[in-house]
């Protein structure tokens, strides 16, 4: 992914590359793709807030080819129409100055129009520090009867955005990641197991021999994961609230509905009260 918004030739390879996935996935009978973080860039620090000594400073984002920027979303947005295939993926946008931009994932739908847009609402230190203003809200969308959710890299570090997301009875959340991390792959598996819903897992191609993208279903088990080759390519799985799947079906009809039963009150007067046995500490 480039790290440069002041490179128009790497935005627009960057776009090219995007499309060309778009095409596979469309071809494949896929009615969603998911891209990283950053899809079209992933600004660096130390190309946008890095001083003459080399510390960091705030961005000066007017450097920025946004106008390429805007020309590469609008492409991949005609040809999501073109395709019929919904399109997330990660990149900048702008906001008026001088407020810094958003780090954001585009929601294109399949009709070609971009209907939503989330911003990461938790940003690391030199994100809100010198790079990025932070989002508000989170983002629920449907396609086919099915919800889904969105969050971005780092935030998979806050169990409670994605308890948020099952309170808004989402079926799959979107996370999009920029970076090298196996342990964040499994913490995305363990929202799968924790929640009860289907995870997208989506990372750029050059991390993959550590952590590939992929999709968790509901219960934690990974059910489809790119080659871990460093070679851009698409992991593809079925969202099917029916399902018969063993796994599935028991997470979906039984786990997750227990469980908001025992988070709402289940336990309520079911506790013994004066019981001298139940006193702890007091007796084997």
């Amino acid at each position: 992914m480039p790290e440069d918004p002041t490179e128009p030739s790497a935005l627009r390879a960057a776009g090219q590359e995007l499309r060309g996935l778009m095409a596979e996935a469309a071809g494949a009978g896929a009615r969603l793709v998911q891209f990283p973080e950053g899809a079209i860039v992933y600004p660096s620090k130390q190309v946008m807030a890095s001083g003459p000594d080399g510390e960091l400073v705030p961005a000066d984002w007017s450097h920025a080819a946004w106008d390429v920027l805007r020309e590469e979303a609008e492409s991949i947005t005609a040809l999501a129409g073109e395709l019929g295939l919904w399109t997330v993926f990660g990149s900048i946008h702008p906001l008026t100055p001088p407020n810094w931009p958003h780090n954001s994932l585009y929601i294109v739908s399949d009709q070609g129009r971009l209907v939503a847009r989330y911003d990461k609402r938790f940003l690391s230190y030199t994100e809100v520090s010198f790079l990025y203003a932070p989002g508000r809200e989170p983002l629920v969308f449907e396609v086919d009867g099915i919800r889904l959710g969105c969050a971005l890299c780092v935030e998979a570090n806050f169990p409670e955005l994605f308890a948020e997301y099952e309170r808004l009875d989402v079926d799959c959340v979107l996370l999009s990641v920029m970076v090298d991390d196996a342990p964040r792959a499994r913490v995305a598996q363990a929202y799968g197991t924790l929640y009860n819903y289907w995870l997208g897992y989506s990372v750029p191609a050059q991390f993959s021999a550590t952590a590939p993208s992929g999709i968790v279903g509901p219960g934690g088990r990974w059910l489809a994961r790119c080659p871990a080759d460093g070679r851009p390519a698409l992991a593809i799985a079925d969202i099917d609230l029916d399902s018969k799947e063993r796994d599935i079906d028991v997470a979906i009809r039984y786990a997750r509905p227990w469980r908001r039963s025992a988070r709402a009150g289940l336990y309520d007067g079911r506790h013994p009260n004066d019981d001298p046995r139940s006193e702890t500490g007091t007796a084997f």
